[in-house]
């Protein structure tokens, strides 16, 4: 059975069915997932091209110092990767979420 043919058998939620508040959270952990793929992709292409550049002009007397430009975007676009992350994959902060857990949390204890 290929992979075509399993996808096809495999029944989908209906949209009727979805709870939307879990489809949302779905929805937003792909993004970051697509987001993550995107970033180590081209960044490990940057650092490569580097890598061969560095390689390539290597100038007598400097021994290999070529300075890692690449580490712009590693730094830039990680730390916005890195807010993706926290909001996708933390409770979000928000008052109304904090209140509901710690609810939770008292009615729990009794």
């Amino acid at each position: 059975m290929n992979t075509y043919q399993f996808a096809m058998e495999t029944p989908s939620v209906s949209s009727a069915d979805r709870n939307p508040l879990l489809w949302k959270q779905a929805k937003a952990r792909v993004g970051f997932k697509l987001h993550l793929r995107s970033y180590l992709v081209v960044n490990a292409g940057l650092w490569l091209l580097w890598a061969a550049m560095a390689l390539l002009i290597h100038t007598p007397g400097r021994d290999g110092l070529f300075f890692p430009w690449p580490v712009f975007s590693s730094l830039g676009w990680g730390f916005g990767l890195a807010a993706h992350y926290f909001r996708v994959y933390s409770n979000g902060g928000s008052a109304e979420t904090m209140i509901e857990q710690e609810y939770q949390k008292l009615a729990s204890q009794q």
